[in-house]
């Protein structure tokens, strides 16, 4: 059996469901304490980004279209990381299944190769334990059992099941995992989503939306039908709604059921102690209607015509896709995009000479088209890129791949003092590949501590840790565990110190009063000495208290 348009156009909407039902149990699995970008919520956002086209593709679209559709949003909607390797995975089926119709066993499992293939040529220093593991021993897997059969329900079986194995063996790869008692998130991630494919490529239901869409939603005890499921199609044309006020002589709930499942679908029937609540898709909303009324007087009722509702949301896509701002012609030799998240720091940096500001960072990575944007909004020949986190840095890479008409430069600031530092060391009388150099030198020229808060009870690094403890990282690592931020401060700046430090700048978060951030100032002060230059800024900057760099 082969997979059709249809069929993987289903699977992978399956898929993005799941792994957005799912997303906070894989976040639960990163085992770092600092807030972060986490691995659920990154992923589920990224394959959710293809869903809209998706959902407009008609039943005869082809497999390679298909594939196409969904690596191209992907890779636009991509966030942190695991996203990025989760879009590249996608990228590959996309390559693979190029121009085919239909797709066999084989096709898929070559396919899913060439995606971790790209995935692996992706990160700098590949770690096995990861999802990269779990993605390429499973590929394995499918290309073998592809040898073997040709019924892709048989290589998805395979697929899954050494996907499954690989992720509990990544503890036995990773003495972080192990230490934690957790397998790697992204791996765990990467299986939700084939599991939800699977569902379809079995011949079941897609895995209902209400889920992903409604995750707060209040729970009803409702009477329905089959588990709902994603059209490309609007099959019947009016969304009846109707609330039908009980009496003592009003029948069972389930026949009115019953009749709107013949004349609808997605029908929902709420049977109260005094009202039944009715919901259904129809061509006859007058049946539905008269049919009601035999269980007791209408009220509330709604009728509403889903295909123009339908046709007046596209226009809407297709004029908010046009308005999309245009690229601006380059008119200097160089430019600079930032991103950074808060008042102050975006007005330091765009003190600095930075064109473009894409507001993000930590537990807010921008996406890949984020950036893009941002890159084309800057007129200029060559625009260098400062991520300033080390977990946008593949995203802003993947965006500079798309930009054709200008040359983009990423450069690997992984915090905000070391993009203030890479900003300093521009020169602009200088060659793009002089400045490239230099400022990247400037990112090793400048240590940073930063300040936060645990988010989740870990013992990380040898450190009992509970939530909401102050945290203390220096450079990018936990260096201990405080009970108050100001003494933390003053240890890890202490730490960050060396001979020849002479220049030392404390950034000031959104959490942190003026007074708080002027005490804080005046115990550096008073504990440092008077050879050392402190400047003390607000940046306005989320989750992080203090933010501090030594040079």
């Amino acid at each position: 059996m082969n997979i059709s348009g249809k069929m993987l156009r289903d699977a992978i909407i399956s898929g993005a469901y799941n792994i957005i039902i799912h997303k906070a149990e894989v976040d639960e699995l990163n085992v770092f304490p600092v807030p972060d970008g986490d691995t659920g919520t990154n992923m589920s956002m990224t394959i959710k980004n293809a869903l809209p086209e998706l959902k407009e593709m008609s039943d005869d679209v082809t497999a390679g279209a298909v594939a196409g559709t969904t690596a191209s949003a992907m890779l636009r909607g991509a966030r942190g990381n695991s996203g990025v390797i989760l879009s590249l995975l996608f990228r590959g089926l996309s390559k693979g299944l190029k121009d085919k119709t239909e797709a066999s066993a084989k096709d898929f499992a070559a396919a899913l190769t060439k995606g971790v293939e790209a995935a692996y040529k992706s990160v700098m220093n590949p770690t096995e334990g990861t999802v990269l593991t779990v993605a390429r021993e499973s590929a394995e897997a499918a290309v073998k059992k592809a040898e073997e059969t040709e019924d892709i329900s048989e290589v998805f079986a395979a697929l899954i099941e050494t996907a499954k194995t690989s992720l509990d063996n990544t503890p036995k790869l990773l003495p972080v995992l192990e230490k934690a008692g957790v397998v790697d998130a992204g791996g765990k991630g990467f299986l939700v989503i084939l599991e939800g494919m699977k569902q379809v490529i079995d011949g079941g239901e897609i895995i209902s939306d209400s889920a992903g869409e409604n995750e707060n939603a209040k729970k009803e005890p409702v009477i329905t039908n089959a588990a709902g499921s994603v059209k490309a199609d609007i099959e019947f044309t009016y969304c009846t709604e109707f609330i039908v006020k009980k009496t003592p002589s009003s029948k069972d709930a389930s026949s009115l059921r019953a009749y709107l499942e013949s004349i609808g679908d997605s029908v929902v029937v709420v049977d109260d102690d005094d009202i039944i609540k009715v919901h259904v898709h129809t061509e006859h909303p007058g049946k539905a209607l008269e049919q009601g009324i035999k269980f007791g007087p209408l009220v509330n009722m709604k009728i509403e015509n889903m295909k123009e509702q339908h046709k007046t949301q596209k226009k809407k896509v297709e004029m908010a896709k046009k308005q999309k701002a245009q690229p601006v012609k380059p008119e200097k030799k160089f430019g600079f995009v930032s991103v950074v998240n808060g008042a102050g720091l975006e007005a330091i940096f765009t003190d600095l000479g930075v064109d473009s500001i894409v507001r993000g960072g930590q537990t807010s990575n921008p996406s890949t088209e984020d950036i893009e944007e941002a890159v084309l909004a800057t007129p200029a020949e060559n625009v260098f890129v400062l991520p300033n986190n080390k977990n946008i840095i593949m995203a802003a890479e993947q965006a500079a791949k798309l930009v054709t008409d200008r040359n983009v430069i990423v450069l690997q600031s992984r915090t905000i003092p070391q993009g203030i530092s890479a900003m300093i060391a521009f020169d602009s009388e200088a060659s793009v590949s002089e400045n490239s150099v230099n400022m990247t030198a400037a990112l090793d020229n400048v240590g940073t501590g930063s300040i936060t808060f645990a988010v989740r009870d870990s013992d990380f690094d040898g450190k009992k840790i509970k939530q909401g403890d102050i945290l203390a990282m220096e450079n990018g690592k936990l260096a201990f565990v405080e009970r108050d931020v100001q003494k933390a401060l003053l240890k890890v700046t202490k730490k960050l110190l060396k001979g020849d430090s002479s220049y030392i700048t404390v950034i000031y978060g959104a959490d942190v009063t003026d007074e708080s951030a002027e005490e804080a100032y005046q115990l550096l002060k008073s504990k440092l000495g008077d050879d050392l230059e402190i400047v003390l800024v607000n940046g306005g900057q989320p989750i992080y208290y203090y933010i501090v760099s030594v040079e």
